[in-house]
């Protein structure tokens, strides 16, 4: 079998790496890549030119993916560094996200669309608050495989209850979060010890490396038990000769399957019609898909535009101006009870108004702390918005895409926070609605 007919055939991983500063992310990218023979001779030589001229005797592997300048400078990630790269047994996708505390936010961008999170931590230092806030985020964002990778093994002279204890720690934390399946690899991303190859000084490891892990885990890109969901970017009047009435409704399938023929409703307005074409690629076709951007074509001519909601009528959401949800902030300013902001969900914005911080989550102990009043940069917690249209909002469990949405700062445009509706670690007594009547009345 041909190469190229290998790739077509095996299947896409999207995986996000997580960790403290200075655990070892981009060097265990860096030596994924560099021991799969995954990048080019001229990305080395640079990357070997640049370490020359910081002194160093061999090429820095962190380098490969700290792309930008003030990256290189400082030693540190700062920006989601995106790498694409295949092997004959799957395609992947990584996302190497910061390790420092400000720079969480770019964590949570990396692992949303993530199916394994790879989260490091440095074998002398074990489990930290960094290493559980990111175990809290894959939890929330539901990622259904995360692997903790205990790196520089090497500077604990490769001891396996090192690694036993910090594996027993971690996978209690996660297992309290529900994280779903923890897989723990002892690695030494400078030395190559179990990032491609077995180690020969860890042979009282039988797992299999971490590229093996991989390339082995199982994905599940079959979407079509989920409920259909087109949300409408875009309303297409070509206006030619050729096709004079032609309206298309064009957008990306988030979840499930659209054929030629099915009832389908039109949220929020409620209307119904059926789908009587659809147009992928510019060619007809009988059925779509996601994540396949396509143009549905209706029966009936009805209003619908940009932000409106595509949906079939036996799987209809419910469509609710008061959305609770588990929230991670990322923005520097603080979000507060009665808190005016921009609320986008799908291709949809609208105002809406906070109207209740409930608790937040303390991370040590995984305890809620009741009515904080506020969330700050990197907090975790739950809230009560009010917006002022009805939405068309799935839970996240049901589906990532529409059971999501972020805030925004209608003064600047700053995304505030990143909400996952129903999520929750644990249920709060209900409480009494804390926002002030500032005059929008929703």
């Amino acid at each position: 079998m041909s190469t190229t007919t290998e790739l077509t055939e095996t299947t896409l991983l999207r995986f996000a790496t997580a960790g403290s500063v200075d655990d070892g992310k981009s060097t265990l990218v860096g030596r994924l890549l560099h021991d799969s023979k995954s990048i080019l001779t001229d990305q080395l030589e640079a990357v070997e030119r640049a370490s020359a001229s910081r002194g160093q005797e061999g090429p820095d592997l962190a380098l490969l993916t700290d792309g930008l300048r003030a990256e290189r400078e400082q030693g540190i990630t700062i920006d989601v560094a995106y790498r694409y790269f295949a092997t004959a047994r799957r395609r992947f996708i990584l996302a190497d996200t910061p390790g420092h505390v400000q720079y969480t936010r770019n964590m949570v961008t990396g692992a949303s669309t993530a199916e394994l999170t790879v989260i490091l931590v440095d074998a002398r230092n074990g489990v930290v608050e960094q290493t559980r806030r990111h175990a809290a985020i894959a939890a929330l964002l539901r990622v259904p495989h995360v692997v903790l990778a205990v790196n520089k093994m090497d500077l604990v002279g490769y001891e396996e209850q090192v690694f036993a204890s910090i594996a027993e720690k971690f996978t209690a934390y996660a297992t309290e979060l529900g994280v779903p399946e923890v897989t723990s690899i002892p690695i030494s991303a400078l030395a190559g010890d179990n990032v491609v190859e077995p180690s020969a000084n860890m042979d009282w490891y039988g797992g299999p490396t971490f590229l093996e892990h991989l390339e082995t885990v199982p994905v599940s890109h079959d979407m079509a038990h989920c409920h259909a969901r087109l949300p409408v970017q875009f309303v297409i009047r070509p206006q030619t000769a050729e096709h004079p009435d032609y309206r298309g409704y064009a957008g990306q399938i988030a979840a499930g399957t659209f054929r030629v023929g099915d009832p389908v409703t039109v949220l929020p307005s409620g209307r119904t019609t059926k789908v009587s074409g659809i147009d992928l690629l510019g060619k007809p076709v009988e059925a779509a898909y996601t994540p396949q951007s396509v143009t549905l074509l209706l029966e009936d001519d009805i209003d619908i535009s940009r932000g409106d909601l595509i949906v079939p009528s036996k799987d209809a959401p419910s469509t609710t101006q008061d959305i609770e949800a588990t929230v991670c902030h990322v923005a520097d300013q603080p979000l507060t009870v009665g808190h005016r902001v921009l609320l986008k969900h799908g291709t949809r914005t609208v105002k809406a108004i906070v109207k209740d911080i409930p608790s937040r989550l303390t991370l040590d102990d995984l305890s809620l702390h009741p009515h904080p009043g506020q969330l700050v940069a990197n907090d975790i917690g739950r809230v009560k918005i009010r917006a002022a249209e009805a939405l068309p909002v799935d839970s996240y469990a049901d589906s990532r895409r529409t059971g999501s949405f972020i805030l925004i700062d209608p003064a600047d445009g700053t995304t505030l926070t990143a909400g996952m509706v129903g999520e929750s670690f644990a249920s709060p007594e209900p409480v009494k609605d804390e926002a002030e009547d500032d005059g929008w009345d929703f």
